[in-house]
């Protein structure tokens, strides 16, 4: 691998979040299926878990099916959720050899039955690794995880559990999704398109955006070390000036 693209291990995002997009582009290109790309990706998936693991990135979070994809194709979405169950089933001996702990992010009641049911079988016999803790965001959208987030706190408000003059942006984050995950570093998305697609709204406030041509199923190792690497050298202020950083 080329030595100009490789992280310095010192200065690691802890939290990677990626949007896999270009399945469909990718098996188009082939004149095959779109579930051929999804197929495919699984790859990607596999090998860019290994990466980060093998970096000791702490947190991994993957935009693996959102909200607005259950208006796909049936055919499609089938097809994903079967996907889905396998490569949890076949991925469970990586995971534990690896040291890492499945979880999940979204409305997984919305998943079918088996799919949920193996989701969290693999959960369960994760729950005590240590390691990098790698999130699917499944049937996850962000704003009806805002709208969930608020609905909750307003409970609490009219309950008493909270006072409504005490609200501040912890207590938002208590109820999310991602409470018991950090804010996001680094946001990656594959296949040229440049949004992030009802994706970590509020947890991405303030992370690097890395945009990559590359089609996900094409999505390798080198090409997260670039990501980190063009994270690495930018200058992260959260609103303060250089000269106060340094």
């Amino acid at each position: 691998m080329n030595k100009t693209i490789t992280p310095d291990t010192g200065n690691l995002p802890k939290h990677i979040a990626i949007i896999m997009d270009g399945n469909g582009r990718w098996a188009k290109q082939k004149g095959m299926l779109r579930a051929f790309g999804h197929e495919n990706g699984v790859k990607s998936v596999r090998e860019t878990v290994e990466a980060c693991a093998k970096l000791n990135i702490a947190y991994l979070t993957l935009y693996a099916f959102s909200t607005e994809n259950w208006n796909r194709p049936k055919l499609e979405v089938d097809a994903l959720m079967s996907i889905l169950m396998n490569s949890l089933k076949k991925e469970l001996p990586t995971m534990q050899k690896n040291n890492i702990r499945l979880n999940t992010i979204g409305n997984a009641h919305m998943l079918p039955e088996k799919a949920r049911r193996q989701l969290f079988e693999v959960i369960e016999a994760t729950k005590e690794n240590t390691g990098m803790t790698l999130t699917l965001a499944l049937s996850y959208g962000s704003r009806e995880e805002l709208v969930s987030a608020i609905k909750e706190i307003c409970n609490e408000v009219q309950t008493n559990k909270i006072d409504i003059a005490t609200i501040n942006e912890a207590t938002v984050q208590k109820h999310l999704y991602t409470h018991n995950i950090p804010d996001a570093d680094l946001v990656i998305r594959t296949s040229g398109e440049q949004r992030i697609s009802n994706f970590l709204l509020w947890q991405a406030a303030y992370a690097e955006l890395y945009f990559t041509d590359v089609l996900w199923p094409d999505f390798r190792e080198e090409d997260l070390h670039k990501a980190i690497f063009s994270y690495q050298k930018r200058e992260r202020r959260f609103g303060k000036t250089s000269e106060q950083l340094k």
